[in-house]
């Protein structure tokens, strides 16, 4: 029995990528994204069940990183939090807003699909689910740190979603409108003139 030749998934997913940012998820061709790669459409099905998983496969680093990354981020702030430091925790500084930027820019293409080219597949509400998830978690936090007497405002969870959305989408439209890294961390100095946690919470 011969082995699979793993060569071909690195083609198949640069194929992929190149034609997902060309033309989005719904007008993505297979057919194009083969003939582009250098294979057979046999081929590409052996590895992937349809263009759904295809597109999956291409976010996947993406995807993982964010979730790496929001775990890490939600460990940080409860140990800061058993030490009582609610501005470490809600840092608005235009370092913090700075290295969000390159966070986003070092994964630019994976964003650029997620957030502009995913209708139609299953992360066309990429930005309403991230702020969901992103909702809850800091719920929990902000409800547990006004137990705790760290907190003198209460919020409730669509006050939190709304406000979410909008800190999440002053970051992410930095890649929507195409804005150049330099651009976008000098977009930095007004993410941090316009939001006040610290108002808004109470600490």
């Amino acid at each position: 029995m011969s082995l699979p030749n793993c060569s071909i998934d690195p083609k198949i997913l640069v194929s992929a990528k190149e034609e997902f940012l060309q033309k989005g998820f719904a007008e993505a061709s297979l057919r194009e994204i083969c003939q582009k790669a250098g294979v057979t459409t046999g081929a590409l099905y052996k590895r992937f069940s349809g263009k759904e998983e295809l597109f999956a496969a291409v976010l996947e680093p993406t995807l993982k990183d964010i979730n790496a990354l929001s775990e890490a981020v939600e460990q940080s702030n409860y140990e800061h939090l058993e030490r009582a430091e609610m501005q470490a925790v809600w840092d608005m500084s235009e370092a913090t807003h700075q290295r969000w930027i390159e966070f986003l820019y070092s994964r630019y293409d994976g964003f650029k699909l997620l957030l502009c080219c995913s209708a139609g597949s299953v992360y066309a509400n990429f930005l309403n689910d991230f702020v969901a998830e992103n909702t809850k978690h800091t719920l929990a936090f902000v409800e547990e740190a006004f137990a705790r007497g760290l907190t003198k405002n209460r919020i409730d969870e669509d006050e939190l979603h709304i406000l979410l959305t909008a800190y999440w989408s002053t970051l992410f439209e930095t890649i929507i409108h195409d804005f150049s890294k330099e651009k976008a961390l000098h977009h930095c100095s007004i993410i941090t003139k316009f939001f006040n946690w610290q108002a808004v919470l109470g600490f």
